[in-house]
């Protein structure tokens, strides 16, 4: 099995954030149509955004932890962030726990089912709740605005150092986002985001967590897929999707996060699930299915999702009526990528 970057376009989008009461989305009847959008050029599909090999062997469990206890998620806002975009960031994390009153399907949270049915060794289940426990405004760059994977976990321990953040090690996870102006080590190159732990020597502790960067000037055509698309193919090529919340670089990033997310919560230390026999080059659940976001993907297409009257595409529902588009996730059960919006 081989791993694909599906990456399709269909309208042209605009980069410019809305304020938060504007970027929500529209409260009234109309029903979204459904559209499935045009196949790339396959140079397209054999680029890799995110941690993991393309070498894709059966998923397994290797008898690690997952994040089975109720996950609370500590951001480190790193760089400079504008309001409108934290709020977005954080309603997508909030959509996660919930209720259908709040989000209607489909939604993030169903999204999140599928996650929820990796379980360890005694049958836990992922948690289905994820909260937001504590923030941290770095603004300062404490260390500069070119980071490495190591500088990011001294990052972590500045948080935790100045911050009000608890060393959560049974329940935390640690959500570390740069801002558009930050450099990180094989950021747009080899990656738009990754997850993993931190080293006692670093941080004083074993704590699990991701780094998701925002790509929104720096290669929005390489981790903002698909609300960007490389200069070449500005000459005739498809057009770029419409984000929901018309922000390119945030829209772009909430995929990976959720992306992120999903692994960290499966694999929290890189021995519980995934396929492949190398844990330092894993293919997890996200990985699996990276470019698919609704059904008859595969092959170049994300899928059928959904468009709303202004040409804003989106595949789930969050709360205070927000949308997003986020890439579906392999379901054990259905052993096949899987999300809420499937028409079959």
């Amino acid at each position: 099995m081989a791993l694909f970057i599906l990456i399709c376009f269909f309208l042209v989008s605009s980069s410019l954030p809305l304020p938060y009461s504007a970027a929500a989305v529209e409260t009234n009847d109309f029903q979204p149509e459904v559209y499935n959008p045009k196949l790339p050029p396959r140079a397209l599909t054999s680029s890799k955004k995110f941690e993991g090999s393309s070498d894709l062997v059966h998923l397994r469990y290797h008898m690690g932890p997952v994040l089975s206890s109720p996950i609370n998620i500590y951001i480190i806002w790193y760089g400079k962030w504008a309001q409108p975009q934290k709020l977005l960031i954080k309603d997508f994390l909030l959509s996660i726990s919930a209720s259908h009153r709040a989000a209607a399907s489909p939604s993030v949270a169903e999204w999140w089912r599928t996650v929820s049915l990796y379980t360890d060794q005694t049958g836990a289940n992922v948690s289905r709740s994820v909260l937001i426990a504590g923030e941290y405004a770095d603004q300062r760059y404490s260390h500069g605005a070119q980071l490495t994977r190591l500088s990011i976990q001294q990052v972590i321990a500045n948080a935790v150092r100045v911050a009000p953040f608890p060393v959560d090690h049974k329940n935390g996870i640690y959500l570390i986002l740069t801002s558009e102006d930050v450099a990180v080590q094989d950021f747009c190159r080899a990656v738009c985001g990754f997850h993993y732990f931190t080293f006692p020597s670093m941080v004083g502790y074993t704590l699990p967590y991701a780094w998701v960067g925002n790509s929104g000037k720096q290669c929005p055509d390489v981790c903002a897929y698909p609300f960007a698309v490389p200069a070449y193919m500005t000459g005739g090529g498809p057009s770029a999707l419409s984000p929901p919340n018309r922000d390119v670089g945030i829209d772009g990033m909430i995929s990976v996060i959720g992306h992120e997310l999903a692994e960290l919560s499966s694999n929290p230390l890189v021995n519980a699930w995934y396929a492949g026999e190398d844990p330092t080059a894993p293919t997890e659940i996200g990985d699996l299915c990276e470019g698919l976001y609704g059904t008859g993907g595969g092959g170049g297409y994300i899928g059928q999702v959904m468009r709303d009257r202004e040409g804003r595409t989106f595949n789930l529902n969050g709360r205070r009526k927000r949308k997003f588009l986020v890439q579906w996730i392999w379901n054990p059960t259905l052993k096949a990528c899987a999300g809420p919006n499937a028409l079959d």
